[in-house]
Formats: C-alpha cells, sequence, structure tokens
C-alpha cells in the first residue's frame, strides 16, 4: 500500500508483514551496548530475509578507481546501457554488498540498466570523508567513460538506502553542473540531517520500531565528529542551494525515525525547482526495502524505484514539479 500524506498527527497501524520483523528482532539490543564486530556479525544473519534472487545476465566484482563494486547486469544487450549506482545502508559503519544484493537486483531488471553497487569504505575505520570520496571516484569515472563497462555516461542515476540515501545526496550535491549530468538519484529512507532531533518521526518511532534515536546517535558517532555533522557533504539538507539538481525519488517508511527528514529534503528539492516524487510507505518500519524474504512492500518499493529510473533513462524529467503517490 502507498500514500502520501503530510497529516502530522496521523499514524497507521503496523502493516502485518512490519510486525512479523519487529516481533522477530525485539529482543535486539541497542547497537551501542554491542561492539562494531557483534553488530557487523548480526545484520549478515538478516541476510535470509531479503528474499529470493532475480537472475541476471551477468553479475561480477571489479575495481573502478580503486574501489570495490559488484556490478549487475539484467540483460545481454550489445549497446551502452543505463547504470544506476547504488549505495548501501547501515550507518556508514555496517551494511553488505550481500545484504543488498536482492534489492539491487530486482532494482537493476526493473530500470532495465546496470547497477553497480559500490563497497565504499566503512566507519570507524575509515570515517566520514571516505565513503563520500570512494563514491564520488566511482560515480564520476562512470560518468566520464573511465570504466570497462558498455555504460551510456548520458543515462547515469545514483540511488542508495539510509546511509547510502544520504551518500547518494551529497553526491548529486557535489556533482551539480558536472558534464554529463546525473538524470535521477532515487533516495530510500535517506539520513539528510545529521543535527536533526526535533522531528515529530524522532518522538513517535524513538523505540519499538527496530531503529532507536540512539542507534542513529552510535552511527552518527562512528561516522562524524559533531562539528563535521554542521557540513553539507554529512548534512545534506543543510545546503541551502537546492537548485539544479537532479530529478528525485524519495521513498520513506512512515514508522521511522527518519520519515520526517526524509520527506522534508524532498520537498525542499521541489521547492527549489527539482523534479520529485516523493512516497511513503505507511504502515512500514526501517529498513523494510531489504527485507523482501518478510515484507511484500519491498518488492514494490524496489520496482517503483526501478520503474522511476527506468523513465528517467527514456525520457527528460520536467523540472520543478513535486509528485506524491496516494
Amino acid at each position: 500500500m502507498l500514500i502520501f500524506t503530510d497529516k502530522e498527527n496521523m499514524i497507521m497501524p503496523l502493516h502485518p508483514d512490519a510486525q512479523k520483523f519487529l516481533d522477530l528482532t525485539a529482543q535486539m539490543p541497542p547497537l551501542d551496548t554491542l561492539s562494531v564486530q557483534q553488530n557487523r556479525a548480526d545484520l549478515v544473519e538478516a541476510e535470509a530475509l531479503t528474499g529470493d534472487a532475480v537472475e541476471m545476465a551477468r553479475v561480477h566484482e571489479m575495481h573502478i578507481r580503486g574501489v570495490p563494486v559488484r556490478v549487475y547486469e539484467p540483460n545481454a544487450a550489445e549497446d551502452p546501457q543505463p547504470c544506476v549506482v547504488y549505495f548501501h545502508g547501515g550507518g556508514w559503519t555496517l551494511g553488505t554488498l550481500d545484504l543488498a544484493d536482492t534489492t539491487v537486483r530486482e532494482i537493476a531488471a526493473e530500470a532495465g540498466a546496470i547497477a553497480i553497487s559500490v563497497d565504499y569504505r566503512l566507519a570507524p575505520e575509515d570515517p566520514f570523508p571516505a565513503a563520500i570520496e570512494d563514491a564520488i571516484a566511482v560515480v564520476t569515472a562512470v560518468l566520464s567513460g573511465g570504466t570497462d563497462l558498455d555504460i551510456d555516461p548520458n543515462r547515469v542515476a545514483v540511488a542508495g538506502t539510509s546511509a547510502g540515501g544520504n551518500i547518494s545526496a551529497v553526491v548529486a550535491q557535489e556533482l551539480r553542473g558536472h558534464t554529463p549530468q546525473l538524470v535521477h538519484q532515487g533516495l530510500v529512507m535517506p539520513v539528510t540531517d545529521l543535527t536533526a532531533r526535533d522531528h515529530p518521526s524522532y518522538r513517535k518511532f524513538d523505540d519499538g520500531y527496530f531503529l532507536r534515536v540512539r542507534d542513529l546517535e552510535w552511527f552518527a558517532d562512528q561516522y562524524t565528529t559533531a562539528e563535521q555533522r554542521q557540513l553539507v557533504r554529512v548534512s545534506p539538507a543543510l545546503n541551502g542551494d537546492l537548485t539544479g539538481l537532479a530529478p528525485a525519488t524519495v521513498i520513506v517508511a512512515e514508522c521511522d525515525p527518519l520519515r520526517d527528514q526524509g520527506e522534508e529534503y524532498g520537498l525542499g528539492l521541489a521547492r527549489q525547482g527539482n523534479d520529485v516524487s516523493i512516497v511513503r510507505f505507511v504502515g512500514q518500519a526501517h529498513p523494510f526495502i531489504y527485507l523482501g524474504g518478510l515484507i511484500r512492500d519491498a518488492h514494490t518499493a524496489r520496482q517503483v524505484l526501478g520503474a522511476r529510473l527506468r523513465r528517467s533513462f527514456t525520457s527528460p524529467d520536467e523540472t520543478g514539479t513535486c509528485s506524491t503517490t496516494g
């Protein structure tokens, strides 16, 4: 079920699929009570919930400008293909290419595009700006034709989930005006402001919905210093100039502390003349899009983003509009 609403106090019941996930994870301790290594090991166990893998014509791993990536080619087309560069979630600290695998496959298949999933460096071993540097290196290489892949540099998009959505938003800002330019940015449950503490969704979904506010603070501590959180390369919503950015699809979960900052960033993009679609999945919690083996809406979200990407690859987007799905 898809809906977008700006009624701040309206809370829909949890989707039954989301409730199953929350029941499974109810006893998980807060991230700040465990080591980074244990949190990473625990997240690997979630791979069983990500669903079946869509078949690809080819999947292989390589390096682009020294950054490891996994490349998904959904078909064996002979002509240069469109491409989406994807950044996984995990608070810049956790997350793997394997956890995102079924999500990236389904997006690539729906978009009819090569997908490049980036294995960017993680904090705390490599804090900010390592992830951004890796992301920029890969995307600029793709845009400049600096890979061995048969990609059309005029049809390149970025997308990411949670921390990966943050990286995508930052990349879109930093490459504003690049020639060729990005044709789309897909921001799924994105972190857009690491200084934010007063959004209603923070208060409503602070505990009992998988992702806790204290977990968000733990992630921020691994990735940045308090001073760095004021930078637009960390908190892209703090950028006062959002004009001239790639068209965007913003997908949020209703029962997610990050919901409001994702929607507000999308609205901010629209107010400054960008083409934006904002989609809220009611009754869902963070990080539902990865849970294709348990949550049916995960497939819907992947297909929504893939379809939006396909449209951006085949026809120019209008600018200066904001559309919502309900």
